[in-house]
């Protein structure tokens, strides 16, 4: 079949870095900022009654399922009105949280298999999450980063993967779609009429009921060396393609 590629979305978080140390790190971080400017409220709410408490905000607002920095400030809205402080810190506080969940370290390969995907066609960031590509030095090498929460909706809804396409003036026919998560990038991608690119670092099986990625690669690095082989107009087989 013919597959081309003109462009490609790409997912962020455990595509090109991974999510959970960052987030680990950057829980600590709000930690010791609430500790040293909000004693009252880092003694109600340690690290894991704060994990608790986004859950359960997250849970009572499903409208703002694909806004994760409202969830966020709402959070810290919360724990500061129960520790009796000052509800204006919950603004610095936001900005300690995510200054360290925008210091990011990405897998081995992915700074250069990037900048060598750029090379071939543009790129687009498409995430859920809120990193910023500005602050983590990376978006000089994308066309734009569409967010969830900028957009009004979440991966894996339809409209979010077509908004990307419009903006890339492509089909989405001609986009590939790559990241990790089977559920709201590939699935979603597929159903959205885009080609998708499972990024497979951990060796995992693909499940049964759905219907198999267009390619599988273990890296960034395999996709790049893939795209490099052949024109952006390709002939594969019928089958899924992997490496």
């Amino acid at each position: 079949m013919t597959f081309p590629v003109r462009a490609i979305t790409l997912d962020l978080d455990d595509t090109i870095w991974p999510i959970a140390p960052v987030m680990l790190r950057a829980e600590a971080v709000l930690d010791r900022w609430l500790r040293a400017h909000a004693p009252r409220t880092a003694a109600l709410y340690p690290i894991e009654a704060v994990r608790a408490l986004r859950d359960r905000i997250a849970g009572e607002r499903p409208d703002l399922a694909h806004d994760y920095t409202t969830q966020r400030r709402l959070t810290l809205q919360h724990m500061l009105r129960e520790g009796g402080e000052d509800l204006a810190l919950a603004e610095p506080a936001f900005d300690a949280f995510f200054a360290a969940r925008c210091e990011v370290e990405h897998y081995a390969d992915s700074e250069a298999a990037l900048a060598r995907l750029a090379a071939r066609v543009p790129l687009a960031a498409l995430s859920n999450g809120n990193a910023d590509l500005k602050r983590i030095g990376l978006m000089p090498l994308f066309r734009f980063q569409l967010g969830a929460r900028e957009h009004g909706r979440a991966k894996p809804d339809a409209s979010i993967f077509h908004a990307a396409c419009a903006r890339l003036e492509q089909d989405p026919a001609q986009v590939l779609h790559v990241g990790d998560d089977i559920e709201m990038d590939i699935v979603g991608g597929r159903l959205a009429g885009l080609r998708t690119c499972w990024i497979n670092r951990e060796a995992r099986t693909w499940p049964e009921h759905h219907p198999r990625p267009d390619l599988e690669f273990a890296t960034l690095t395999a996709l790049a060396d893939w795209l490099e082989r052949a024109p952006h107009e390709r002939t594969l087989r019928t089958d899924t393609a992997s490496a």
